[in-house]
């Protein structure tokens, strides 16, 4: 058995490092970070493009001074349009840098760091692909929910839901679309906007920084996954568990039946011509009377004639046991082998058989032999 626990201790610590390493990088895949800056090192690549209103008349103006580490925009908004806007876009581009669409969809929430000078209220604004509306031709087709936040000389922090952004009432009406129509995905989007609002400075020039743009989002996939993965891999060690630790016990119990045959009753127990006729004696008597269920130590001085410290004595010096121990392991060991045997018996009847008047007792004195209890061990041998 102790080879078998060595293995099952080295598998359990085996599956205990796998498992973790699984249990990372499912966790790891399901709270996404993604960050967008430093633009050369994101994983979802975009190039910067500003936007203004002079194709409506105004003379809104942009100038983007850094797209790489930050995005820091100077913007200045004219009141000779209607609808005056500036902007800075993050136009997400495919392998070749050509503009194209990604999966946003894992992504709940961005945030950032800003900082304008002078005091600004700003929008976020992202465009999303409706498809019964969207016109690949025609940019203003594009579903365009956004949000508002406020910056300041000082950095701030801001986080804001992309699940909860509001699409402008006027997007609605110019498509024919009810107001309660504000559903949107996030499975194609081509960019992301920060631009002014109808409360920022116009007519001056305003300097915006934006820091440490990031996506944050679950996929919860990985964490089902990881939950299969240790429902099937534990459960498997259970079940290999309990068949290899079957077939060991069983091996063990084949083991200590083969090691103990020498004691059996049915066994005609040799003494060596050098032992003397106590020791012949004593065997001998115990060999053929160990079943008597009224067999002790004063009996058998009576029967053989030899005194109570010297049976104590031989046994000691010949087998290691006292007469208590060494009658127990007769016992116990021809009730193994009935066990084994004869699968009609039954437990009470096998103890009677071998001398026990009390089956409890046996099946106590049973389980500190062999580990299990009579009825387990006639089962393990009967499967096997």
């Amino acid at each position: 058995m102790l080879e078998f626990y060595k293995k099952a201790l080295l598998g359990l610590a085996c599956l205990l490092v796998v498992s973790a390493l699984v249990g990372y990088v499912c966790v790891q895949r399901t709270f996404l970070h993604l960050p967008l800056l430093p633009a050369p090192q994101s994983e979802l690549p975009w190039v910067a493009e500003p936007g203004d209103d002079l194709y409506w008349g105004g003379r809104s103006s942009v100038t983007i001074h850094d797209a790489n580490y930050s995005l820091d925009v100077e913007m200045m908004v004219s009141t000779q349009a209607e609808h005056p806007f500036a902007s800075a876009s993050l136009v997400f581009t495919d392998t070749a840098g050509k503009p194209t669409m990604v999966d946003l969809s894992s992504f709940q929430t961005i945030s950032f760091s800003a900082k304008c000078v002078p005091a600004n209220v700003l929008s976020f604004s992202l465009q999303t692909v409706d498809e019964k509306i969207t016109d690949p031709n025609d940019h203003l087709s594009y579903r365009s929910p956004s949000a508002f936040f406020s910056c300041d000389e000082n950095w701030s922090h801001t986080e804001l839901d992309l699940t909860r952004l509001e699409t402008a009432q006027w997007w609605l009406e110019r498509f024919h679309l009810k107001l309660s129509m504000k559903e949107y995905r996030l499975n194609q989007v081509p960019k992301l906007l920060f631009g002014s609002s109808a409360q920022s400075p116009v007519e001056m020039s305003t300097r915006i920084q934006l820091n440490e743009i990031t996506l944050h989002g679950q996929d919860w996939r990985y964490l089902y996954l990881f939950g299969v993965f240790l429902a099937m891999a534990w459960g498997g060690y259970g079940v290999w568990f309990f068949r290899q630790h079957t077939r060991a016990l069983i091996g063990e119990l084949r083991s200590r039946l083969q090691k103990d045959r020498p004691l059996v009753a049915y066994q005609q127990l040799s003494v060596e011509p050098q032992r003397d006729k106590d020791t012949d004696a004593i065997l001998r008597f115990m060999a053929t009377e160990y079943a008597n269920a009224d067999l002790n130590l004063d009996t058998m001085v009576t029967r053989i004639g030899v005194s109570r410290t010297k049976i104590n004595d031989i046994l000691k010096a010949e087998l290691g046991f006292t007469f208590t121990g060494y009658l127990n392991k007769l016992r116990l060991t021809e009730a193994a082998r009935l066990l084994a045997e004869k699968e009609e018996a039954n437990v009470a009847e096998i103890a009677y058989s071998v001398g026990y008047k009390n089956v409890s007792y046996f099946n106590k004195l049973f389980k500190e032999e062999y580990g299990c209890t009579p009825k387990t061990f006639k089962s393990l041998c009967n499967k096997h």
